[in-house]
């Protein structure tokens, strides 16, 4: 089977352990249900229950469509598993998918915005899964079936589709099928092929390998080019043994039995089979500019090394995310049913299925703009043999793929909600991105590309030797765990941590060789601010944040995380005496606050107490340099208590003359204020300002102070729901992040992540 959202090699580096504390940490599992409507008062309750909630209901009975107006019911896709086919893990049942069918529905959330629940029914017998999830039809706005052995899952699909008037849809065939055709419009139109023409092999005849055939027949090509292979050789006109009536629908009149002897002369080769079906004797024996597509996971049948060594001329994708061109369900599915949901799809048929091939296909051919370019690596990607694919977390993804599955929908008839204005339709399918899941994942690809030495400065704390192990197998560079090594040691073991990995290295102070060479640096700093050598001295051997960011100020490490041990401010007093602000740079902390899937960055929230109007002008700059950086195009709003001008005071008047500073600086960005925080969030309430100059809500907030930045962050985690990172330190000359005091390990691996992105910028 391919990749999908399931299965990936950086499994590779995470142990059983760390898995099994993911998903127990906090709340266990991966989801929970969050509601959309305030539920502060008793008026409240009693619109959303009774007796305001009588009245939907007589709507409903009135007229069954009003459901996707007064429910969940158009946002809401079931993923269905009897788990007889989990991963690649065979049939271990029902209750052992769940974890499989929880990450399937937050894949929804994160990618595409649908909402989603698993549901695990306990049998095998397929009239009765049927029959369990026909009935429950009127819940949901589409059906998602995973991990359902073959060719039971065709059974299953059938039926339902034939007895719901919802889009029924087995991922597992149909989402490959998807993105492996997406590949094939690319690799044949590189090689000058078409689809009627061509010579392929399917070798593997489960779920996928069949829906894969099924699809690039109904896009043109000639059956009669078409083998399918299995376990036992080629399925041909006449063969008895091993058959069903899904393979017999492909069978061929051919007197060619082995898959060795189907693969001589083709042009294209599937393989959804198993690691190592394909030798390089029969990639030898292929086409002239041949198109392999070695899809088993987590090993593909032939790596794309082994082909380099024989040929130079292929074009390879296979189901990894460490090699090129990676077919991967998660670029299908999310999106699909995104459209099919929004214009209320009856069902997900072919000409869906084409449309978003097609739409894929084309999204790998267009150029790359700049606001994408960091999705891919730090590079920028050009539509070639090792680029048919776009990768999972390009952002186009959201607007392209559900508007041509939406537009195919309305063409072929099955739209019971057309979409009038396509282009708004782009525009609101943009705004639904989770864009802090995207940027941190830009910024771990990019620090792969080019990893990092950061020094853990309290490296005796168990969550930051968890951290550390976490960065070197992420792969993400070199981690300098800075502490007593014997005590590092005797933690670890009785912690069960392994320190003794690749990609991890205790410096203990007191016996390091660049003790010296830190004095010195450390003493010309703060000479003449009071401090003796030996001051300077007992800094260097005693604390660590001192001695951590000499390491970097003189180049041993590129950059540092600190916070565990020690409250921010003093934190960040050390390494000001160790680090000066870049030139020109001001020194502040910006926190990135994810609010129901909007984010907006928050400054100053680390470092300026009460700015006067010059800094909070700075502040606004390096706030808006971060968010490029981070690839958003920033909207400024300067917040104060009040609205252009109303009421008036003396903060105000510093927001305002922070205004006039940045107009006579002529910065390459939207701004605005002072204005009130509803005001810049709220395009309802800005409207009642026509002369703001913010085409938008603002997704930059700079506060008159640090105090009310600090609390509203804080607000807005432990009340409001929302996630937050940082503060980020933006400003050093050197690459520093500090964490809170109460930081989890995977809190402290995303700042160092982000502190090496940093020292690669």
């Amino acid at each position: 089977m391919p990749a999908t959202d399931k299965t990936d090699r950086t499994m590779t580096s995470v142990t059983a352990q760390e898995a099994l504390d993911f998903h127990s940490q906090g709340r266990p599992g991966k989801l929970e249900i969050s509601p959309t409507k305030a539920m502060a008062t008793q008026r409240d309750l009693s619109l959303a229950y009774s007796p305001g909630v009588a009245v939907p209901v007589k709507a409903i009975a009135e007229d069954p469509s009003t459901a996707y107006d007064y429910t969940t019911r158009g946002n809401m896709v079931a993923v269905i598993s009897n788990g007889t086919a989990i991963l690649g893990l065979g049939n271990l049942g029902a209750l052992a998918s769940k974890p499989v069918m929880e990450g399937k529905a937050v894949l929804f959330k994160r990618f595409a915005d649908v909402d989603s629940i698993d549901l695990e029914v306990d049998t095998e017998n397929v009239d009765e899964f049927i029959n369990c999830v026909r009935f429950l039809g009127p819940s949901f706005g589409g059906i998602n079936l995973e991990d359902i052995k073959a060719p039971d899952c065709f059974i299953i699909e059938q039926k339902l589709r034939e007895v719901m008037d919802i889009p029924v849809f087995h991922d597992d065939q149909h989402g490959t099928a998807i993105i492996a055709a997406a590949g094939l419009i690319n690799a044949l139109a590189l090689t000058g092929r078409d689809f009627k023409t061509t010579k392929l092999v399917c070798n593997g005849a489960g779920a996928a390998a069949i829906a894969c055939i099924e699809l690039i027949k109904a896009m043109g090509f000639n059956p009669e080019n078409v083998i399918l292979c299995d376990t036992k050789g080629v399925i041909f006109q006449g063969r008895t043994e091993g058959m069903n009536q899904w393979k017999s629908a492909h069978a061929v009149k051919t007197d060619r039995r082995t898959l060795a002897e189907a693969i001589e002369g083709a042009d294209v080769v599937f393989g959804l089979s198993a690691k190592g079906a394909l030798s390089e004797d029969m990639v030898r024996s292929m086409a002239p500019r041949p198109i392999i597509f070695a899809m088993a996971n987590p090993d593909p049948e032939i790596t794309p090394e082994e082909v380099a060594r024989i040929r130079d001329d292929a074009i390879v994708a296979t189901g990894r995310s460490d090699y090129p061109n990676q077919v991967n369900n998660v670029l299908g599915f999310p999106y699909i049913f995104r459209g099919a949901l929004d214009v209320r799809a009856s069902t997900i048929n072919d000409t869906m299925k084409i449309a978003a091939a097609e739409a894929l296909a084309s999204l790998a051919k267009e150029d790359v703009p700049d606001d994408v370019a960091a999705a891919y690596q730090g590079n920028r990607p050009r539509f070639g043999a090792q680029y048919i694919i776009p990768v999972p977390f390009d952002p186009r993804l959201i607007s392209a793929i559900p508007m041509a599955v939406a537009k195919a929908a309305m063409e072929s008839g099955v739209a019971r909600k057309p979409i009038t204005d396509l282009e708004a339709y782009g525009r609101q399918l943009s705004a639904r991105r989770d864009p802090i899941a995207s940027t941190l994942q830009r910024i771990y690809e990019r620090v792969r590309r080019q990893p990092k030495r950061i020094v853990f400065a309290e490296g005796e704390e168990v969550q930051v030797m968890r951290s550390a192990i976490a960065y070197a197998n992420q792969q993400l560079g070199t981690a300098i765990l800075l502490g007593r090594e014997d005590r590092m040691r005797e933690t670890a073991e009785r912690e069960g941590i392994d320190l003794d990995r690749p990609g991890i290295q205790i410096v203990n102070a007191r016996v390091s060789k660049r003790v010296g060479a830190y004095t010195d640096y450390l003493y010309a700093r703060l000479q003449r601010k009071g401090y003796l050598f030996r001051d300077a001295q007992r800094l260097i051997n005693n604390d660590r944040n001192h001695f951590a960011a000499c390491m970097v100020a003189l180049g041993d490490a590129d950059g540092l995380v600190t916070g565990v041990t020690r409250n921010y401010s003093t934190a960040l007093e050390d390494v000001r005496r160790c680090i000066d602000p870049k030139p020109g740079h001001r020194v502040i902390g910006v926190s990135i606050a994810l609010c129901r899937g909007r984010t907006v960055l928050v400054a100053d929230t680390a470092v300026h107490d009460m700015p006067s109007s010059e800094e909070l002008a700075d502040i606004a700059e390096e706030a808006a340099g971060l968010a490029k950086r981070l690839g958003y195009v920033p909207r400024v709003a300067m917040l104060a208590y009040s609205t252009f001008g109303h009421p008036s005071g003396e903060r105000s008047e510093r927001v305002r003359e922070a205004v006039n500073i940045l107009d006579k600086r002529r910065v390459d960005f939207e701004y605005d204020g002072e204005m009130a925080a509803d005001v810049a969030l709220n395009p309802k309430v800005m409207e009642q300002y026509p002369f703001c100059r913010l085409s938008g809500t603002a997704n930059v907030l700079v506060m008159p102070a640090f105090h009310s930045a600090s609390i509203s962050t804080k607000m807005l985690q432990e009340l409001g729901g929302s996630t937050v990172i940082g503060p980020l330190l933006v400003g050093f000359d050197k690459s520093v992040q500090i964490v809170s005091m109460s930081a989890k390990d995977s809190d402290i691996v995303n700042m160092a992540a982000i502190a090496a992105y940093n020292a690669g910028m």
